[in-house]
């Protein structure tokens, strides 16, 4: 019966999602629609299609009986995670990035909890995040040569504002909780929070390149506990080329790891230490160290059984 609900609540989403493009009366009209999230019936009425993400229940402390919080680093160029990074047209398909949808809820204030670092204790406020993703830069050099000529900037002229994009993150990093579950005597996953990666901003400046100074190292913008972004990132659609009426969210592919990722964190006897600290330069032997840890928490299900 489960499984049933669950598909009958897939082909009603899809339908809706099909009506809504083929009875559009223009596009405006349909971005409006989606920008509410409506959906009109064959009667006219307005159909609100906005959803609550599934609770993931209560557990007690008692009930777990194993646990542990590993790091991990997703790669976007790699081909099973693009869908994170790619858009629809806004049409047929209705899908943003995983970066639009995090900046529109943040701008919005849908999403709230948004902090310096993965500890969570320093929030930032919308100001601050903002001053990570925009860098305004002034061409002093331009400038001279207009007074030099006795000629005045126009306004704006010699201002020039650099702004990330979506196609400047490359990387996402999350923060998870492996813990098996007493009750249900199986292992389980939860996201903590999520974090979006890309340069340095200020790297990318005209005067640094013209100075030689180029900095490739990633870095993330900011962590958002996981838990206050569900609502958000259950409302919009990841891209799938395969289907571009595919009612699958961000939310739902998350929380079931439909992603492929590499550990550079965990949980040790000694606390929490990344793994390129105590093996440093050598990309060989990390990937061995994330193979070792995960497999070994894949074990830890099978040794439960064991007398």
């Amino acid at each position: 019966m489960k499984y049933l609900l669950v598909g009958l609540s897939f082909l009603m989403s899809t339908a809706a999602l099909a009506q809504n493009v083929l009875n559009a009366k223009s596009p405006e009209e349909l971005r409006e629609q989606r920008a509410n999230k409506l959906v009109v019936n064959e009667a006219g009425d307005s159909i609100s299609t906005e959803v609550e993400p599934l609770s993931y229940g209560f557990i007690e402390d008692k009930d777990i009986i194993w646990s542990k919080v590993v790091w991990e680093t997703i790669d976007l160029n790699e081909r099973l995670n693009q869908p994170y990074s790619k858009k629809g047209d806004e049409i047929i398909q209705n899908s943003k990035s995983l970066y639009e949808v995090l900046m529109d809820g943040m701008k919005s204030g849908r999403i709230k909890e948004v902090y310096a670092t993965d500890e969570f204790t320093q929030k930032l406020d919308y100001d601050q995040i903002l001053s990570k993703l925009e860098f305004v830069e002034v061409d002093q050099a331009f400038l001279d040569d207009l007074a030099a000529n006795g000629e005045t900037p126009a306004e704006g002229e010699g201002i020039l504002k650099h702004q990330l994009h979506n196609e400047d993150v490359r990387m996402i990093q999350v923060k998870g909780l492996w813990y098996i579950d007493r009750r249900l005597g199986e292992l389980k996953y939860r996201l903590l929070g999520l974090a979006l990666l890309s340069k340095d901003i200020q790297a990318q400046t005209t005067q640094a390149r013209m100075a030689g100074i180029e900095n490739n190292e990633m870095f993330p913008l900011f962590w958002i506990w996981y838990p206050d972004a569900r609502k958000e990132l259950s409302n919009f659609t990841i891209f799938n080329p395969k289907n571009s009426t595919s009612s699958i969210t961000y939310d739902e592919v998350l929380n079931a790891r439909r992603f492929s990722s590499i550990i550079y964190k965990a949980q040790t006897n000694v606390g929490v230490k990344s793994i390129n600290e105590y093996i440093p330069e050598d990309a060989k032997a990390q990937l061995e160290e994330h193979n070792r840890i995960r497999n070994s928490i894949i074990q830890q299900e099978s040794d439960m059984w064991n007398y």
